[in-house]
């Protein structure tokens, strides 16, 4: 019990209730407290003493340093002499929680187990590259909907979009795709420009080709050519025509490929008259010595204009004997022509010159059974049918709007019924179907994989003008145009 009170009177009054709890077990607190005199909140008068600095403070009186039961171990400081600070972190201390398990270390694997997996790489956004390779698969749809993402192409990879949209039913993507080559900082470059130029011709859209014409900053010369061979594809040879017109008042002067251009427009607009002029300009003005291939040209425009028997005259005045290539076109134009006695007879001269365009796949033609002379003559809504011997049958037909063309329908079947073939073509009802389905005035665009038939093609004549749109239909021939009652080939079907 001396030594709790020496204890307290040192100033140590929290170390004396400690020890009173440890030596004195049986002792209540009231007494102890009554026994040491001490306060019943000791930790005030240890907060007081704790706030003195000074070695002068109330009630603080240190034990002399003989007193080894105050402080067995002197601590304090020398004069002079701090206490080495230590500034580092001390080291984290891993407890072990409640339930005695091990802590867990996101950071490092376990040690005894397998590694986490790995978490999955994120895929990287599509670039040029991925763009390419979609063209080479040709999945045009697909290149676009990456453009619409934020993917930014290269000249080369615009380049490749453009060259992939040649098939006429990918012309939406191609206008998309020219949309963002626009708004590209390329969008001065002259080979994506012409290659732009040559799919809007491919694709029949000669409206979006000449936009993209006037607005480049640069031409060259296969920018006119594609121009003025657009429109000859198109079936527009008159807008060629200007086109070479123009390219002469800019001041370009024409090379022996700009008269193939030319040639091929004259033959599409059935200008022979300007297909000869444009052909002697060539040596008289220009200096250029036609070619085999601007004699062909020449032939074309005579056959395709229907004049076949003239096409025969040129080739047998021409200065040189002509090849395999001139009868080999003279033959073709004759077949389109539906003139079967001239095209066998070049068949068979072309084959003395050429064995090898024998064609072992070709049906014998029949021998042409003899009809009787039919004329038709129009006038006043009705319809007269003369035949041979003379004898003149007024028959009452159909008004004249449309008159059905049942020679096209090969089947053997009644009157009616080839009439109400007829009614049933693909092209017809892709027309039918696109006027209810489109806004009005917008044009249509219908794509075939045959030939397109004579009597379609009056049918479509007559709904261009009444429905007052332009229907343009590609045939395995061709491009169509059909507007206001009349087509871009001049009934050259």
């Amino acid at each position: 019990m001396a030594s709790f009170v020496a204890i307290h009177r040192a100033g140590n009054s929290m170390l004396a209730v400690t020890l009173s709890k440890v030596r004195l077990p049986l002792l209540s607190y009231p007494v102890l407290l009554k026994t040491l005199k001490l306060s019943p909140f000791p930790s005030r008068a240890l907060a007081a003493r704790c706030l003195s600095t000074s070695s002068a403070a109330p009630n603080f009186q240190r034990p002399p340093p003989s007193d080894p039961r105050a402080f067995p171990h002197d601590r304090s400081p020398k004069p002079g002499h701090w206490p080495p600070q230590n500034h580092e972190r001390p080291p984290f201390n891993h407890r072990l929680p409640v339930d005695n398990r091990p802590p867990m270390d996101y950071g490092r694997p376990p040690v005894n187990g397998p590694p986490p997996p790995a978490a999955p790489a994120a895929a990287p956004p599509p670039g040029p590259i991925d763009l390419m390779a979609l063209c080479r698969e040709g999945k045009v749809k697909e290149a676009v909907e990456f453009l619409s993402q934020g993917v930014r192409p290269d000249p080369p990879t615009f380049f490749a979009l453009v060259a992939s949209c040649s098939d006429p039913k990918l012309l939406e993507e191609l206008k998309k795709i020219h949309e963002f080559f626009i708004r590209s900082p390329f969008r001065a470059d002259l080979q994506i420009n012409n290659k732009l130029l040559e799919m809007y011709a491919k694709c029949g859209s000669m409206n979006d080709a000449r936009r993209v014409f006037d607005g480049m900053p640069d031409r060259n010369m296969d920018s006119w050519h594609l121009m003025i061979d657009g429109y000859a594809s198109n079936a527009q040879g008159d807008d060629g025509l200007q086109m070479f017109e123009q390219m002469r008042r800019v001041g370009v002067r024409p090379d022996s490929r700009t008269f193939l251009v030319v040639l091929a427009a004259c033959a599409s607009a059935e200008a022979v008259e300007e297909g000869f002029i444009h052909f002697d300009s060539m040596h008289k003005e220009y200096g250029i010595a036609p070619g085999i291939e601007h004699y062909i040209g020449i032939i074309e425009v005579l056959g395709k204009s229907g004049h076949l028997n003239e096409a025969v005259e040129f080739i047998d005045k021409l200065p040189f004997d002509p090849p395999a290539a001139i009868w080999e076109a003279l033959k073709n134009l004759a077949r389109t022509q539906g003139d079967v006695d001239l095209e066998d007879q070049v068949e068979e001269l072309l084959i003395s010159i050429d064995p090898s365009k024998v064609n072992p796949e070709k049906i014998p033609t029949p021998p042409a059974k003899r009809r009787p002379g039919i004329n038709m003559l129009d006038g006043r809504n009705k319809l007269g049918e003369y035949r041979l011997p003379p004898k003149i049958e007024k028959k009452p037909v159909k008004e004249q709007v449309y008159v059905p063309d049942t020679r096209y329908v090969l089947h053997d079947i009644d009157q009616e019924a080839k009439e109400q073939a007829l009614l049933y073509h693909s092209e017809r009802l892709a027309i039918a179907y696109g006027l209810i389905s489109t806004p009005a005035r917008t044009p249509l665009r219908i794509i075939k994989n045959l030939r397109i038939c004579g009597d379609c093609h009056n049918a479509i004549k007559i709904m261009s003008k009444i429905v007052g749109r332009e229907l343009i239909v590609r045939d395995n021939k061709r491009f169509h145009h059909f507007k206001d009652g009349k087509c871009s080939c001049g009934d050259y079907w």
